[in-house]
């Protein structure tokens, strides 16, 4: 059977769908030629009714549609894609075979649509849309928001080789946002969250030489978040003040020893004033800072640690109320261990075992005792070491996760991400260009672990709510491709397929 789509119509593309509500699929299409999409409404036995014309606009060329649910009225509508004018608008369906345009003239294509796809990929109950070029190595994800209307696209501009993420509300809206530490630019990206799991485009602030780990905490007593960075080859941290509504100050850079390489902060001298500790690589210690509660730090206090200290966590390890410091050492394949005195000063080291070339440490209680457990990527035999907390003597060497052959974990994250109250970790393979998702189980077993692909060299990763659903998503900046990678999370263990923002 042929249907006409009308003189010089240029039919470019086909969905079904029942938009009249009567039980019966009827075809929706796109006339390139006559700037129109037309419905074939069906009797239900394959054959179809004359197309109702809808006009799309004077130079529109219409060239692909996506079926979504884009008002939370549970009718199906419809997203078209236009070749001329390179956007997009959404197409509501009222359930009386009609469809209303409306508009989203702010979305701007880089380039001539050639196919879309529709879905709900941050679990907002509205769907998604995304985008494919004939010209153009890439895809777009666009947005929608309650006002029927597609945001820009999640494509935004940063700086170059991203090496360490960390999130916080900087404008207090209770959404979370994203800092980014650019080695190569020498700069920090800050993208604010909309809290449906997309961002606004990066504001820029330099640092110093080759920022390395960035950390995020109130360092002047004025209820809004600032950043800490720490800098690689300039040996120094940069501190920036925030405004509460999203941006930040001119930094104030402090001394470090030789390559700091990773930050923390915590309140190590119970003053309800937060402080901060780097690892310096190649001086082999970590350096205390301890803050005054106005912005400013004293000068900062050496600490030895085991060599090339690659990466450094706080918490608190023998359960006496006061931060703890633990370091992993790349090159002594171990972990230094500093206990707290709850005063701004540290024991000496405690050295454990870990795995060839640890790279990066998580902190969580695994098993359930109210001990702190630690997890360390191990880079040169592609796994993870477990050690648990225990009452007096310290950690004991549980187990080892295989996160892979040729994998190289580099970052950890530890929490709950099925909701089932055990402890779950998730690994950034920059070997393997993935993440992998373990699923705590009885007995501090952990399940065969899933995978999701990353950009190039994933090198860290962090775990919050970005799309406001109540369940954690996760967050990777990857190195070598230049981009953060956002994986939305179900609740359940799995997760969305990710979005890429490119730096």
């Amino acid at each position: 059977m042929t249907y006409a789509s009308g003189g010089a119509s240029e039919l470019r593309y086909a969905v079904t769908s029942d938009i009249n509500d009567d039980g019966r699929l009827d075809l929706i299409v796109t006339n390139q030629g006559t700037n129109s999409i037309g419905i074939l409404f069906g009797y239900g036995n394959g054959t179809f009714l004359s197309q109702l014309i809808l006009n799309t606009g004077s130079n529109s060329h219409p060239s692909s549609m996506a079926l979504g649910y884009f008002n939370h009225d549970n009718q199906l509508d419809v997203a078209v894609a236009y070749d001329r004018t390179k956007n997009a608008d959404i197409w509501l369906a009222n359930g009386k075979g009609t469809l209303m345009r409306q508009t989203s003239d702010g979305v701007r294509f880089v380039s001539t649509p050639l196919s879309i796809a529709s879905s709900d990929l941050n679990n907002d109950g509205l769907s998604e849309i995304v985008v494919a070029y004939s010209d153009s190595d890439s895809l777009d994800i666009l947005v929608t928001y309650q006002n029927v209307s597609f945001t820009n696209g999640i494509r935004y501009s940063a700086g170059s080789s991203p090496k360490s993420v960390a999130f916080g509300d900087f404008n207090n809206d209770n959404r979370l946002d994203i800092v980014v530490a650019n080695s190569d630019s020498n700069d920090t990206s800050v993208f604010l969250g909309y809290g449906n799991g997309s961002f606004t485009h990066q504001r820029r602030y330099s640092t110093g030489s080759s920022p390395y780990s960035v950390a995020v905490g109130d360092f002047n007593s004025d209820t809004r978040l600032d950043i800490v960075i720490a800098n690689y080859l300039s040996d120094d941290v940069s501190v920036f003040f925030g405004d509460g509504n999203g941006y930040f100050s001119e930094e104030t850079r402090y001394s470090t020893g030789y390559l700091p390489r990773s930050i923390a902060v915590g309140d190590f001298n119970s003053d309800t004033r937060l402080d901060i500790v780097v690892a310096n690589s190649y001086s082999d210690n970590v350096s205390v800072f301890l803050g005054n509660g106005n912005g400013s730090f004293a000068n900062d206090t050496w600490y030895s640690t085991g060599s090339e200290p690659h990466y450094v966590a706080v918490g608190d390890f023998n359960n006496d109320t006061e931060l703890d410091i633990v370091v992993v050492n790349y090159f002594n394949h171990d972990m230094s261990v500093l206990l707290g005195y709850g005063n701004g000063s540290f024991a000496n080291e405690t050295r454990y075992s870990t795995g060839p070339l640890p790279q990066c440490v998580a902190v969580g209680d695994l098993n359930n005792d109210t001990r702190l457990d630690i997890v360390i990527a191990n880079s040169g035999s592609n796994d993870a070491s477990v050690l648990l907390g225990l009452v007096n003597i310290g950690f004991v060497n549980e187990s080892t996760i295989t996160t892979g052959n040729g994998s190289k974990p580099r970052s950890f994250v530890i929490d709950d991400f099925n909701n089932d109250s055990r402890m779950d970790i998730v690994a950034a393979n920059s070997g393997s260009n993935n993440i992998s998702i373990f699923l705590g189980h009885e007995n501090l077993i952990f399940l065969n672990p899933t995978t999701y692909a990353t950009g190039s060299r994933p090198m860290s990763i962090a775990a919050g709510d970005f799309s406001n659903d109540v369940q954690l998503d996760l967050i990777v900046v990857n190195y070598d491709s230049e981009s953060v990678s956002i994986f939305l999370g179900y609740g359940n263990g799995s997760f969305a397929t990710q979005k890429t923002y490119s730096t």
